[in-house]
């Protein structure tokens, strides 16, 4: 009997063993942008914040996605399809023209009019392109940033803010019929799915990152300064004969 428990003992602390050295599931690697000579005009505060840019905007691509996939009826106000829809709101936000179903308003004034109880158009395509636009324009109407380019860090910041403001509006306000403006994260008690809340959290996180990032260029330009000025004259090898 002693040797059973024993052998039984051997094989749990083999299995627990078997269990930590197990090697975890893939769950992606980091990828950064590839190289380009646009680089080479860029300060680090530039490539940040267009790196943040391209980030954000495929997180409106990715959420617009999700948005037309619980909200069908919406893309077929605007395309043949959920695809072509996506492609229609990409080419308008990357060319910077204005939204058709938007009235010719942008920025904030539109990100409004697609939060309207009543507005009868393509809603996902209306919200996803205003809250780009908004974004952009905070950014000085840039994708793209270079050392000529200047950044507000408090536009930056608003724009976070109004993004949580818009993703609050967007599921609390009902439309004529009672219903949320738009079906998106679902809490219900067959399932809890909060992919839409993470992925516009990870567009505010980015957005307030780099506003306070900014606010400390002109410091870290001086710091900068000093550590090359020290750097140049203390971290030097000496002959040795």
């Amino acid at each position: 009997m002693e040797r059973s428990q024993r052998a039984w003992a051997f094989l749990c602390v083999c299995a627990a063993l078997a269990g930590c050295s197990s090697t975890p599931a893939p769950r992606g690697e980091v990828k950064g942008m590839s190289a380009s000579g646009k680089e080479m005009g860029q300060s680090d505060t530039n490539r940040i914040a267009t790196i943040g840019m391209k980030d954000n905007l495929d997180s409106l691509y990715l959420l617009m996605d999700k948005l037309y996939r619980r909200n069908p009826a919406e893309w077929k106000k605007t395309g043949i399809s959920r695809e072509e829809s996506i492609k229609r709101v990409r080419e308008a936000i990357e060319q910077r023209q204005p939204w058709p179903g938007l009235q010719g308003q942008r920025d904030i004034k539109a990100l409004s009019l697609a939060l309207m109880p009543d507005f009868s158009g393509d809603r996902v395509a209306a919200f996803i392109y205003s809250s780009a636009d908004m974004i952009i324009a905070a950014h000085g109407n840039k994708t793209e940033f270079f050392l000529v380019d200047a950044l507000d860090a408090q536009h930056i910041y608003n724009a976070g803010r109004n993004i949580e403001v818009a993703v609050w509006l967007l599921g609390s306000r009902r439309n004529s019929m009672g219903k949320v403006l738009l079906l998106s994260d679902d809490m219900s008690e067959a399932s809890r799915n909060l992919s839409f809340e993470r992925e516009f959290g990870k567009v505010v996180g980015r957005l307030d990152l780099l506003a306070e990032f900014l606010t400390e260029r002109y410091r870290r330009a001086g710091i900068n300064y000093v550590q090359n000025l020290v750097g140049g004259s203390f971290l030097q090898f000496l002959p040795v004969r």
